[in-house]
């Protein structure tokens, strides 16, 4: 595969939401935008890597096995969504790539054997891939989610958007439980702004330093109480290293009232 992949920050969802009938039309935009990402990319990736803000571990952890099971770490939902399987092949070998790779950058990394699908992975890619035929691997975030840490495991990823591989940071760019509807608008609006300044319009040079210090952006605590769905992006980005972005999902009445957005990294054509 000759040409480089872009990378992916994508806003995920709740829950389990492509199986249930009576969630998916409050999803309606954000499914049109993840069933667009395999037009956008023009070809089958190799293999999809995902950074889900649902697997976190002392080090960074590669899911190793063949034939990944599931993890349904949800709450709540009906009772069908816990027997779903999202059947993607696994790849053991670029499991030992993408540990040596994260290791040669000075970072800590090991195998995963036993570690699933959460819904972080599948909800989105059961849209995107409903045959589920592409290979997919997961690597955990590490635990304490330092921004500069994340931000260096994508840096020490981006030579697999050379090799057909597809990375996708799978978050939310608003994540506040019990600030969803109405009265998260106008926070999630402040940070989204912020969002939107920080990927779109400040220079590719300057942006992880805007990054590193996501904290003191507008209403980012009210966003992010904790950044488990915002660390995704940094990898996203320390993948993208100067590739600049687009935004290919953006919603104003996401979950009753929040606005949410997702984004492309590749070079500009």
């Amino acid at each position: 595969m000759a040409s480089r992949l872009p990378t992916y920050f994508i806003s995920h969802g709740g829950g389990p939401w492509p199986y249930i009938d009576d969630m998916r039309p409050m999803m309606r935009e954000l499914e049109r935008s993840l069933q667009d990402m395999p037009r956008q990319l023009g070809v089958t990736p190799k293999a999809v890597l995902v950074i889900s803000g649902h697997w976190e571990e002392s080090e960074f952890a590669v899911m190793s096995s063949p034939r990944p099971p599931m993890v349904y770490d949800y709450s709540g939902f009906p009772a069908h969504t816990y027997a779903v399987v999202y059947p993607a092949p696994g790849s053991p070998a670029l499991a030992q790539q993408v540990q040596a790779l994260i290791a040669a950058a000075g970072l800590p990394a090991r195998l995963d054997a036993q570690r699933g699908f959460d819904h972080g992975t599948f909800a989105p890619l059961v849209v995107m891939y409903p045959q589920a035929d592409v290979p997919v691997i997961q690597v955990s975030m590490r635990k304490g989610l330092d921004p500069a840490e994340h931000l260096a495991l994508g840096r020490a990823l981006a030579p697999l958007r050379d090799e057909g591989v597809l990375i996708v940071g799978s978050g939310l760019s608003y994540h506040n439980l019990r600030m969803f509807g109405p009265q998260g608008r106008a926070p999630s609006q402040a940070f989204d702004h912020w969002l939107q300044e920080t990927l779109l319009v400040v220079p590719p040079a300057e942006r992880e330093a805007r990054l590193l210090n996501w904290a003191a952006a507008p209403a980012a605590r009210t966003a992010h109480p904790r950044e488990d769905h915002l660390i995704p992006l940094m990898v996203a980005v320390g993948a993208a290293q100067a590739d600049p972005a687009t935004c290919v999902y953006h919603e104003e009445g996401f979950f009753g009232g929040v606005v949410v957005s997702s984004f492309r990294f590749d070079a500009a054509p």
